[in-house]
């Protein structure tokens, strides 16, 4: 076996393998010391800084999902206001209709009866007449004619008496009365007694008539002079 300096070759070649590895496995140790001390101190670093990027992300992430929310929430404020507005308008409108239909109902319930009463207002002037044509003193001679007044008069406050019943008044306003044109109706002027007395009720010629308040015929007079 051939000898190098009193060894031979293959013990010679074993140790140089020996040696090779273990300046193999001296460096491998060595670089991975070195990486995993860079991966400590750029740990250290970001733990230290407060810069992962990571982190960063999901940072601006929740920053712009909050701030969608937050758009959203705004939105939708609006349109439940708006909602709100319309809903509040139409209960209005709803409760004005309302209104209107029952005062109309009301109308109709209580002047229903107007153009009703304004003929019977025609039987009420007759009889009217008729029992201020009669001279007294005929009446105190003639029994049968007498007779007849009493029951034109009993039918005539009978008349009246249904009038108010429903609501439909007399309009007599007297002398010195103010002349209301809501409720009087001028025929002709007369000179004023007293300066007092100018644009007032003189004399009643034509008994008004009113219906719940609401003149159904005015009562005809004449004015003092102004």
């Amino acid at each position: 076996m051939a000898t190098i300096g009193g060894m031979c070759v293959r013990t010679v070649t074993s140790i140089s393998r020996c040696f090779r590895q273990s300046i193999h496995h001296r460096a491998t140790w060595n670089r991975l010391q070195g990486e995993r001390y860079c991966t400590t101190n750029s740990d250290t670093k970001s733990d230290k800084d407060g810069t992962d990027p990571g982190t960063d992300n999901v940072q601006e992430d929740s920053q712009k999902v909050l701030e969608n929310l937050k758009a959203e929430g705004e939105k939708l404020k609006t349109e439940a206001q708006d909602f709100k507005d319309k809903y509040m308008r139409a209960l209005a409108e709803t409760e004005n209709v309302r209104l209107r239909m029952s005062k109309q109902v009301s109308d109709v319930r209580l002047f229903g009866i107007q153009g009703f009463c304004k003929d019977l207002l025609e039987v009420a002037d007759i009889l009217q007449q008729a029992t201020q044509s009669v001279p007294e003193d005929t009446l105190k001679e003639n029994k049968h004619l007498r007779d007849l007044y009493d029951g034109l008069v009993m039918t005539e406050a009978q008349l009246q008496k249904v009038f108010v019943k429903h609501g439909l008044e007399q309009i007599t306003p007297q002398k010195g009365d103010k002349f209301d044109p809501h409720f009087h109706e001028a025929l002709f002027q007369v000179p004023a007694e007293d300066p007092n007395l100018a644009s007032s009720v003189a004399t009643l010629e034509k008994l008004g008539y009113k219906l719940h308040d609401r003149t159904l015929r005015p009562a005809l007079v004449g004015v003092f002079k102004s």
